[in-house]
């Protein structure tokens, strides 16, 4: 059972750590609600905000924001790194015993950290928030997101929880181990399911977007994708050595029935046959190089060893290096 004091201390018991890009219209709002929450938790705790290269004000406004509340902790990128890596950077920067992550963007509602607290109080050490609704999003979305995590499922290992996003609270000891792991392409409810511990589920719905518009579009939800999937999986390279093997085998098969027919019927293949199979092996071929240039391309980037993200500065009430 883990015991939280509402004592002041340089060290907070919570972090909440919230990605923020172009989120004007809603960090306010956002600060405000996730204030109130953990104001009433009897426990010390700060707020990191992760100012992933937002193009409007909303670095500004999180500036005024921290100016009235010294519990903020701002981290701003040197440009737009992406929202794993901004969750990433927050948890390098968080110092509490538990962190929990929330986007910005008041879909998830902050009222639901207090039934994780609990859980974590409870002994959880990774309690995941799962969605029973999801209002407001399209059914095209609805659909592919199925189709994702049921995929997840039959092609890794990690046992990653349906319906699920980055909404979740994490022990100081997962969070240490998160922060070991400088992989580049992220896929970070990938990675906290991968790491074990006692995980538990907390059931809430999710909301509509309080204002502005999904970070998230088609291309960057594929791209997301893509990253999970090659981040847990090598059956999209096993995949082409099957299907490599099936196509030759095929194409003996056909040998032996173009033999046959040459000899008892003096049939003759034509043109448009071969061509069309010349095509269709090239298109195969294209694919399968496409998805060695995708695995290749990410031991590219870990050789390279760049670092996850720079930083511009740091604002916060203390001086004190984060854990």
């Amino acid at each position: 059972m883990k015991e939280v004091s509402s004592a002041v201390s340089a060290r907070p018991i919570l972090s909440l750590v919230a990605p923020v890009y172009n989120e004007e219209e809603t960090v306010a709002a956002f600060v405000e609600r996730v204030t109130g929450v953990l104001e009433g938790l009897g426990a010390t705790y700060e707020i990191v905000l992760v100012n992933d290269g937002s193009r409007d004000q909303s670095l500004q406004v999180m500036r005024e924001l921290q100016a009235h509340n010294p519990h903020i902790r701002i981290v701003d990128f040197s440009r737009n790194f992406g929202h794993q890596i901004a969750i990433s950077a927050g948890l390098d920067y968080a110092r509490g015993q538990a962190v929990v992550i929330i986007d910005s963007d008041l879909q998830d509602p902050p009222e639901v950290i207090e039934e994780l607290v609990q859980k974590w109080r409870s002994g959880a050490e990774v309690v995941y928030a799962q969605r029973r609704n999801r209002s407001g999003e399209t059914r095209f979305k609805l659909l592919t997101a199925d189709a994702f995590y049921r995929i997840m499922r039959r092609i890794t290992s990690v046992d990653i929880p349906h319906n699920t996003g980055d909404f979740r609270l994490l022990d100081r000891k997962v969070v240490n181990a998160l922060i070991e792991m400088r992989e580049h392409h992220r896929f970070m409810r990938g990675l906290s399911a991968w790491v074990g511990y006692r995980q538990e589920a907390v059931q809430y719905d999710r909301h509509e977007r309080f204002a502005g518009t999904t970070k998230y579009p088609l291309r960057k939800m594929v791209r997301f994708s893509v990253d999970a999937i090659t981040s847990f999986s090598t059956i999209p390279l096993q995949l082409a050595t099957t299907f490599g093997f099936f196509l030759a085998g095929i194409s003996l098969l056909g040998i032996v029935v173009a033999i046959v027919l040459r000899i008892l019927i003096h049939a003759v293949v034509g043109q448009a046959s071969t061509l069309i199979l010349v095509l269709f092996m090239g298109g195969i071929q294209l694919i399968f190089l496409g998805i060695l240039g995708e695995y290749l391309g990410r031991i590219y980037d870990e050789v390279r060893a760049r670092p996850l993200y720079l930083v511009r500065e740091v604002i916060s009430s203390d001086d004190e290096p984060s854990g």
